[in-house]
């Protein structure tokens, strides 16, 4: 048992004594050597350096190599160049190609879950992206920044959406939402001197709460099969009243001709009896006997067989018929020419 724990003298052991000018020269070179370190820092190219000098703002540094004053100054980074974002109603534990969310404990869903101006309830996840525009508002001007803008986008928010109906809320009112909340949230960013810049305000997800989710999905059904409906009904209105106003106005328009050409042929007909009337009384033996010649060449045309009788004629004297001799004369000519093909 002696041979496997052995005891150790330790007054044997005696401490080098170093000379007091070798330990000065040695702590004055470490004293140095950190003082060294700390006087050079990088800033990298989507950052600026804040430098406090005993806790004062001194300047601002831009990406590259610099140098500060060992044990006075301080060096703060500020990232100017990177898009910064807040979640709100959730959080993002894993980004990549399968993003990972944190479960919904009580204080994220009373922070999603918001009152519409039509009082019913919704469930509102969103994104707030922002840049640093000036490093020294938003390290100095206001106290605890990240908690302040975090509580200013939220009431700014429930504001936005108070003022609009649970309706638009979900669906079509989103943009206008979002447009809204990022004019409002950087009019107060600038009246507080917080140098951001809000890049974007995105709705992530809007859903009514769980426990009304299928009567708001029978809602929603119901909408679609109205708006589906009101749309056949007008396909129908636009297929079947433009082509009767068409027809009608072809009728219209039909009737109007008509009419004008009835108007018309009265109206020359008019004047041409007037025109009659006027040449029959200036010479009536003429215009009687035109009138007769004119009748009788639109009506003898018109008679099939004619017998001309003289005045004074006693008896009447047959004459050769003309037209049966051509009809005789065409039918010996045909007979004829049918005879000749049969041989």
């Amino acid at each position: 048992m002696d041979e496997q724990f052995r005891v150790v003298d330790v007054s044997k052991f005696k401490v080098p004594k170093i000379p007091w000018r070798t330990a000065a020269a040695g702590i004055a070179a470490l004293f140095v050597l950190v003082g060294l370190l700390g006087a050079v820092y990088q800033i990298e190219p989507e950052e600026v350096g804040v430098v406090l000098r005993f806790g004062k703002y001194v300047r601002t540094t831009e990406p590259g190599l610099h140098f500060k004053i060992p044990f006075a100054e301080d060096m703060l980074r500020v990232p100017v160049q990177r898009q910064l974002k807040q979640e709100f109603g959730f959080r993002t534990t894993d980004a990549g190609v399968r993003t990972e969310y944190a479960d919904r404990d009580g204080q994220l869903g009373e922070e999603s879950v918001m009152l519409t101006g039509d009082l019913n309830v919704a469930v509102v996840e969103w994104i707030v992206q922002y840049r640093v525009s000036d490093p020294y508002e938003y390290l100095f001007r206001v106290r605890g920044l990240e908690g302040t803008f975090r509580a200013m986008t939220e009431a700014v928010m429930r504001e936005t959406v108070g003022d609009r109906t649970v309706t638009e809320v979900v669906t079509v009112g989103r943009q206008e939402i979002e447009s809204a909340v990022e004019a409002r949230l950087q009019e107060m960013t600038n009246q507080y001197q917080m140098g951001i810049t809000i890049d974007q305000v995105v709705l992530q997800d809007v859903n009514p709460p769980d426990p009304v989710k299928p009567s708001w999905d029978e809602v929603s059904q119901a909408q679609q099969q109205r708006d589906q409906l009101i749309n056949v009904a007008l396909a129908e209105y636009n297929a079947v009243i433009p082509r009767a106003r068409g027809e009608a106005e072809q009728t219209i328009l039909q009737a109007e001709g008509y009419a004008l050409d009835r108007v018309n042929r009265a109206q020359g007909e008019a004047a041409r009896f007037a025109a009659v009337e006027t040449a029959y009384r200036q010479s009536p033996n003429v215009t009687r006997q035109r009138l007769y010649l004119e009748t009788m060449q639109r009506i003898l045309p018109q008679v099939g067989r004619k017998v001309f009788v003289a005045e004074g004629a006693t008896g009447v004297l047959p004459l050769l018929s003309l037209d049966g001799g051509a009809r005789a004369a065409t039918s010996a000519l045909t007979g004829a020419q049918a005879a000749g093909g049969g041989q």
